[in-house]
């Protein structure tokens, strides 16, 4: 038990600092996939596209369920702490088998994006699987239809996942009409792409990331408390809070920042950076015929 909280605690530690480096990069290079594929499309570490993303997302539901299934504190059935893993096994349901099924055509990918995918998800699945198996979470979870940021969690889960499969739907429609009329492929690497309309397309580029992170927000919220507290103590300067970060022990770093929230957290700040490039690439794709009035992902905001 001893090893197993020792993993734990320097993962979720490593987990959010490997990420908070990485994320700064990420505005300054394409993920080289989908839209942003290598132009090079014999080079060998070009993978399908399709098929890597199926094998890519479905080691999360397998690292998630073999931490509860291998706990000697795994939930009951019929429990809160279930119902809330359900909710992660359906979100990836839909996105490791049903979304990419119904996909058309996807575009290679550089090896190198299943592998960060596979590793993501390895620690995250591990990370949330081990929390929902916990004690803490057995505890948090008691009585839990009684608490009202449980119900407003399911609520906004659920919100943030319908929306998140309307959204995909939008652009799955805009490859099907295109195959449909012999315009799969824009060129030899990339797939056809057109401007979306519909849902909040009016407002962002990217609504089914904001969904996604809404989706989330309401996981975390039903499963764990905020880590107020732990937000409220940060160092003011970014450096600061990476040297004082760095020297904490594992065990003792950001307590209050239990897994939904590092899952969050993580989401935000890797698809931030994201979502900012391929709407700079959606302006300058289309110039004056793409919306001015949408932002990349937060409405009127970013």
């Amino acid at each position: 038990m001893y090893y197993v909280m020792s993993v734990y605690d320097v993962a979720r530690k490593y987990f959010v600092l490997t990420s908070l480096t990485v994320a700064p990069f990420t505005l300054l290079l394409d993920a080289p996939f989908g839209r942003f594929t290598p132009k090079n499309q014999s080079s060998i570490f070009l993978v399908d596209g399709i098929k890597s993303w199926i094998v890519m997302e479905l080691v999360a539901p397998t690292s998630f369920l073999c931490s509860i299934l291998t706990s000697s504190t795994r939930p009951p059935i019929r429990s809160a702490q279930s119902f809330i893993a359900s909710l992660y096994l359906l979100h990836y349901l839909n996105r490791a088998l049903l979304s990419p099924l119904r996909t058309p055509s996807r575009s290679k990918s550089h090896i190198v994006v299943p592998l960060a995918g596979i590793t993501f998800n390895i620690i995250n699945g591990f990370l949330l699987g081990s929390y929902i198996a916990s004690p803490t979470a057995r505890s948090y979870l008691t009585n839990a239809l009684a608490r009202p940021s449980f119900l407003v969690g399911i609520a906004l889960w659920a919100l943030g996942a319908a929306g998140n499969i309307w959204h995909d739907e939008i652009l799955l429609n805009i490859r099907r009409k295109a195959r449909s009329k012999g315009k799969a492929r824009d060129d030899a690497s990339t797939e056809h792409y057109a401007i979306p309309h519909g849902g909040l397309y009016a407002l962002v580029s990217y609504p089914n990331y904001l969904c996604e992170w809404i989706e989330w927000a309401g996981f975390a919220l039903a499963a764990s408390p905020p880590p107020l507290s732990s937000l409220s103590s940060a160092p003011v300067s970014i450096f600061e809070a990476l040297r004082t970060a760095l020297k904490t022990p594992a065990a003792s770093f950001a307590p209050l920042l239990t897994p939904p929230y590092v899952f969050l957290l993580n989401e935000v700040v890797l698809m931030l950076p994201r979502a900012i490039r391929g709407h700079r690439w959606y302006r300058t794709r289309f110039g004056v015929a793409y919306p001015p009035e949408r932002r990349a992902v937060i409405p009127f905001l970013v």
